[in-house]
């Protein structure tokens, strides 16, 4: 099966089986491996991935899922050189630590700040609900996405 897609900005073709996993395309075919899998169950967010704006768990997508759509991955939501403010802050404020949820979490956020620019703490503490750290307690991931907010916010007043 041929199924187009665009990923991260590009029109993209992919070969074979439409029930193949989206984690595994991917990581495997197309070498974004910012993608991780951790339980490939979708318990645990750490393959969330932007689909049409929208998080999606992509362990538990199917390739014919993508035909037409438009999938955005942590790699295309920054540079090293020019990082989204959401993966600044999480860099700023130590809300890294292992690193294996944080393209999970920081998709999250990104969605989270696409419809509410100036959430409170229990709206980013839901957002990312669906994402797991194994690593800390959550106060600096909560905190890193609302001094992106506020950036964010910043950056568009004029």
């Amino acid at each position: 099966m041929s199924i187009i897609c665009n990923i991260n900005g590009k029109n993209t073709e992919i070969h074979g089986p439409s029930d193949r996993r989206v984690v595994d395309i991917l990581r495997e075919d197309l070498g974004l491996t910012g993608t991780k899998e951790g339980c490939g169950a979708g318990e645990c967010g750490a393959c969330t991935i932007l689909v049409d704006g929208e998080p999606r768990l992509s362990c538990l997508m199917l390739a014919a899922q993508l035909q037409d759509k438009t999938i955005t991955t942590i790699e295309g939501i920054g540079e090293s050189e020019a990082l989204h403010p959401v993966q600044d802050a999480f860099v700023e404020l130590g809300a890294v630590q292992c690193g294996f949820c944080t393209p999970g979490m920081v998709l999250s956020a990104v969605h989270l700040l696409s419809r509410h620019p100036e959430p409170d703490r229990n709206r980013i503490r839901h957002a990312l609900s669906g994402n797991l750290c194994r690593c800390t307690g959550y106060v600096k991931i909560v905190d890193a996405v609302e001094t992106a907010a506020r950036a964010m916010v910043k950056e568009s007043k004029p």
